[in-house]
């Protein structure tokens, strides 16, 4: 009977086999150049004493703990939680781990929190870093092997899996144009958010290519407070015209559809509302809430296909960026005709 594998070490399983530790290695590590006898033998011994490397000897060996982090903005954002869930499932599946760092927003910790990351695993995600790029540049030559995730980084060595944010608010102006509405409302994000600044860019190119269109872009947030508060900003702005509002993400709009429930103020019927994203509460919404659907376990998917790529010592693979994809639902709807009347008019009062 082999003796319990606690306490027994390579020292024990040289003795047994009558060779030196640093054969017990070589044998372990499965090195080519070791004499086929001497693998006998230590492979015998291993059996006989029940020997079963630790965890912490194979990281020591190997270099590697079979684990990555990422640092994600908010992890209370359902975006990332479902990244984060694609990007766990691929891993496990190759035998590693994640771990999460969450900044709750806080951008002058991101740096600190991402080198710590990568300094207690074998490679590092960057979820949406709100950073600088200048300094975002310096930090992913540092933490490699990294994937950046929802930022564009022109030029950098490094795998970029994103969304086309720009295509996504245009489609989304195409939706509101479609259905009658003159005068938008864009109601924006944090902003330190690179995502925030594609979707203003989506809103130059809608009004670029609509010049009927108007696009009044309000502050506004991340979090269901967020457009919970921004309730009476976006209020003036319907009194200025405006039919209907694009919210940063989905929990933002879903924040504001709430306030306006307070108020007395009907979605669609005096305003329309959409949001981004696409989140899972979006469908269970009062009205359900029209938004852009992100696939993001598929992201998260993509995100380990590449950082599993860089680990194994491959190279750095082409950026992907999923068009999000419209779903319209019940709190976007054609504008009242005395709203819309209204909104023309103050179309071609700013035309005049």
């Amino acid at each position: 009977m082999g003796q319990r594998s606690r306490g027994v070490t390579i020292a024990d399983v040289a003795t047994h086999a009558g060779v030196s530790q640093a054969s017990v290695s070589r044998v372990l590590n499965a090195k080519q150049t070791v004499d086929p006898d001497i693998v006998r033998r230590v492979q015998a011994s291993i059996a006989a004493l029940g020997y079963a490397p630790s965890a912490a000897a194979r990281s020591l060996v190997h270099g590697r703990n079979d684990t990555i982090a990422i640092v994600v903005p908010d992890l209370g954002n359902p975006l990332f939680q479902g990244i984060l869930q694609g990007l766990s499932l691929a891993a496990a599946a190759d035998g590693y781990r994640v771990l999460v760092a969450d900044t709750a927003e806080r951008v002058g910790e991101e740096e600190a929190t991402a080198l710590e990351a990568r300094h207690r695993c074998d490679a590092l995600v960057l979820c949406a870093p709100r950073m600088p790029e200048a300094q975002l540049r310096r930090v992913v030559d540092r933490v490699a092997p990294v994937v950046v995730v929802n930022r564009h980084l022109p030029g950098a060595d490094v795998p970029i899996v994103g969304v086309d944010y720009v295509r996504g608010i245009r489609d989304l102006v195409e939706h509101l144009r479609g259905l009658g509405h003159r005068h938008l409302a864009y109601l924006g994000g944090p902003a330190s958010s690179a995502s925030n600044a594609e979707r203003l860019r989506g809103v130059d190119e809608a009004l670029a290519a609509h010049p009927d269109v108007r696009i009044d872009v309000l502050p506004g947030g991340s979090r269901l407070d967020d457009g919970y508060e921004a309730a009476e900003t976006v209020l003036g702005a319907r009194e200025h015209g405006a039919t209907a509002v694009m919210a940063y993400n989905d929990l933002v709009a879903l924040g504001l559809m709430t306030r306006l429930r307070e108020l007395g103020v009907d979605v669609p019927g005096d305003l329309s509302v959409a949001g981004f994203d696409d989140v899972p509460m979006a469908r269970f919404a009062t009205p359900r809430l029209t938004s852009l659907s992100v696939p993001r376990g598929e992201l998260g998917a993509q995100v380990w296909a590449r950082l599993r790529t860089l680990i194994a010592g491959g190279p750095v693979e082409h950026t992907v960026l999923y068009r999000p994809r419209l779903e319209a639902r019940e709190s976007t709807a054609p504008p009242a005709a005395g709203a819309a009347a209204a909104a023309a008019a103050v179309a071609e009062g700013n035309d005049a």
